[in-house]
């Protein structure tokens, strides 16, 4: 399978996991993760009761394992599902949008409390301590603080995902996401590799607003969270 097959697209958890970011992974043949420091993905070779056995394994106290499968995911005895969402897999080259009144600068590890004080507000989907670490994250400041981000998380093959698009709900309205989109896909054209995106299928506007800058939906996705039951 070549590393630019949209296929690998389909399970992109466990495709980035034994592919591009497989010295990321935690686990065995049938169950992976990141380090949970990072996300909280994982996903399995399949959906046999081994692999959610091994699954399991992986899974200590309250700790969650977030999927993204191209079907909807029927969990055994033994889980407690805490989530179960649809969400749109878009893929494309988000058009410029260049900034005005703005700088967009490149954040790291001293940006992480900021990072996530402003997820934690906006909710754009799971950020942890570690996230940053994915891949190049980018943001917009005014005043000194953080007001708005965006960045790179999953590595399927050839392709990464762009992620934690957040602005703040003082400084909406200036083109700050549509930009920051923009800036994080040409770094990730510049290597040769293929800008994509999740959202959930239920945010109408985020789909709009990506789908004005050029992208397409590829293809819809079923996002489970499970934890194991006590």
């Amino acid at each position: 399978m070549s590393n630019s097959d949209e296929t690998l697209l389909d399970r992109p958890i466990w495709s980035a996991l034994t592919t591009s970011q497989k010295h990321l992974a935690e686990g065995s043949t049938r169950a992976l993760r990141y380090p949970v420091a990072m996300t909280p993905f994982a996903d399995m070779v399949d959906v046999s009761a081994a692999s959610f056995a091994a699954l399991g394994e992986l899974l200590s106290g309250s700790q969650v394992a977030v999927l993204f499968t191209p079907e909807p995911v029927d969990v055994p005895d033994g889980f407690k599902v805490v989530l179960a969402e649809s969400g749109e897999q878009m893929i494309g080259s988000p058009a410029d949008s260049p900034l005005r009144d703005a700088e967009i600068v490149t954040l790291g590890a001293a940006d992480v409390p900021a990072m996530m004080a402003l997820t934690e507000l906006t909710k754009p989907g799971p950020f942890a301590a570690r996230t940053h670490e994915l891949g190049t994250f980018l943001g917009i400041r005014a005043g000194g603080e953080l007001v708005a981000m965006a960045g790179e998380r999953m590595k399927p093959g050839n392709f990464t995902e762009m992620t934690a698009v957040c602005v703040h709900p003082a400084h909406r309205g200036r083109g700050y996401a549509q930009a920051l989109l923009a800036a994080v896909a040409r770094q990730i054209e510049a290597r040769g590799e293929i800008p994509f995106l999740h959202v959930f299928s239920s945010n109408a506007s985020a789909i709009a607003l990506y789908q004005r800058q050029g992208m397409t939906i590829r293809r819809r996705l079923y996002v489970t969270a499970l934890m194991k039951q006590e």
